[in-house]
């Protein structure tokens, strides 16, 4: 009896909530959106609905242009390599790692953004100049930004693969070159970074190994007494202050 009291409440319930939201939206007035598609008359129509593709293009690409054409995956690579190195599984989480990476971009690559705020965006919002302008003076910061973090030795192996003539200057480089350039060299930089942190939690795994099998414990895993070593060690040098000073540092040239 009880059961069926419960289900004739919760239908009650249920019907005056629809009944209630039914008489609001009588009362609401509801705006309508209509999105028109008609062939353009002029040139400039022409040219207003590839800028509208255009930006949303980029909007859609945002994500994956923070990622490559910034000091996010140095950083991030870099902290993965503390969680492995340590031994622990999921700790930071990902998402803590991610979100202190974005961050930490955010605070590196601030001066860069500024500039091409200021310098590309601004005046073409305003009017001043066009929209090829505005890119290429937007463009600009962030091209130097890259050019001061990328080898040589990787923007000519793109050049060699496209099959260009070889650029008298930087301003020669194409950005399809020096993005991936860029990017090889973060990822190049970021591993060698990481093998750096890897090397003590690798001899303390390897010392620890070693001395229980000269004591005779060889049913005893070393990671069960290498990791609070770990640990403590990396917790007494404050290894996580350290790691993001030298991260900051290593753009800061």
């Amino acid at each position: 009896m009880f059961k069926n009291f419960l289900k004739t409440l919760g239908f009650s319930s249920f019907f005056i909530f629809i009944g209630v939201g039914l008489t609001y939206a009588q009362q609401l007035a509801i705006p309508t959106v209509n999105f028109n598609i008609a062939q353009a008359q002029t040139p400039q129509e022409v040219s207003l609905a590839l800028q509208v593709i255009f930006l949303l293009t980029i909007i859609s690409l945002a994500p994956s242009l923070l990622i490559l054409m910034t000091s996010f995956v140095r950083i991030y690579i870099v902290l993965s390599f503390v969680g492995r190195g340590v031994g622990t599984q999921n700790l930071p989480p990902v998402q803590t790692i991610a979100g202190l990476s974005l961050f930490l971009t955010l605070f590196i690559m601030f001066p860069t953004l500024q500039r091409s705020y200021d310098e590309g965006l601004q005046p073409y919002f305003s009017g001043e100049i066009q929209l090829a302008e505005g890119y290429e003076k937007g463009m600009a910061p962030i091209r130097e930004f890259m050019f001061q973090e990328t080898s040589e030795r990787y923007i000519f192996r793109f050049i060699q693969l496209s099959g260009i003539e070889r650029p008298r200057n930087q301003a020669d480089v194409p950005t399809y070159i020096l993005i991936p350039a860029f990017v090889l060299n973060e990822i190049s930089l970021a591993f060698y970074m990481g093998v750096l942190i890897m090397i003590p939690f690798t001899i303390i795994d390897i010392v620890t190994a070693g001395t229980l099998m000269s004591m005779g414990m060889m049913m005893v895993p070393p990671v069960t007494i290498s990791f609070p070593i770990k640990i403590l060690l990396f917790v007494l040098a404050d290894g996580w202050d350290l790691l993001i000073d030298k991260l900051v540092q290593s753009f800061m040239r």
